[in-house]
Order: structure tokens, then sequence, then C-alpha cells
């Protein structure tokens, strides 16, 4: 099993995201509601995945992927957000994310990603 961090200011939405990770067979081994959090996980649990929003307070998720990458650049990102522009898409891939999911959320396009930034139909292994 694969593990991932789930990055989001909004306890439901975490809440539905491990839903939705642990029916694909992920193990959610940490959650950070802000960008400073989400780095200071990163360092402590090693995530092979993490699913980080880009609106938080504080440090958004497009900085906190940033420190992210900078501590280790193979570091797997996925960002999502509710405000999908060319230039948020962007920034989000410049920052180091893998994938840009739009918000609302949807196991299938999750799902896809996962394959994605895996490369590989047997992303759980």
């Amino acid at each position: 099993m694969r593990s991932i961090m789930i990055v989001d200011d909004t306890a439901f939405t975490r809440l539905v995201l491990r839903n939705i990770f642990e029916s694909l067979g992920f193990v959610v081994i940490a959650e950070a509601d802000t960008g400073e959090d989400a780095v200071k996980n990163y360092c402590l649990f090693k995530p092979e995945l993490v699913f980080m929003d880009i609106s938080m307070p504080g440090m958004n998720g497009l900085n906190a992927s940033r420190k992210i990458m900078e501590i280790d650049s193979e570091a797997k990102i996925i960002i999502c957000s509710a405000l999908v522009h060319r230039e948020t898409v962007i920034k989000a891939i410049q920052a180091g994310a893998r994938d840009f999911i739009a918000k609302p959320l949807q196991t299938e396009r999750i799902e896809w990603a996962i394959q994605n930034v895996f490369g590989t139909d047997m992303y759980l292994q």
C-alpha cells in the first residue's frame, strides 16, 4: 500500500479525500490544514504522495510545494484548487506538482492522476 498526506484547510474535504484515497488502497499517514504543517509533516512522515489544496491560510499550497521540493526533489505532489485558471495550473507545475486537479473532486480524475504520477496502472504496489 502506498502512503499519502492530505493537505486542505477544510476538515470535511480532508474526510472526503481520506475516504477516496482509502478506497483506492492508500494509507493516509498524515494530514495538514496549513502549508507550514504540510512541510513539517512531509519531513516527519515522508509520504509517497502529497495531495494539496492551493488556498490555505498562512503558507499556501504553492509555497508549501516549493518548500517540499527543496527538501525532496523526487516528491510526488498533486495540487487541487477550485480556482482554475491557466496561470494557476502553470504556477502549480512550476512549484513541483506532478498534476493539477480542479474542484469539485471526482474519484475517477483522482485515480487517473495517481496513475499518471506513478507512471503505471499498478500504482498500488
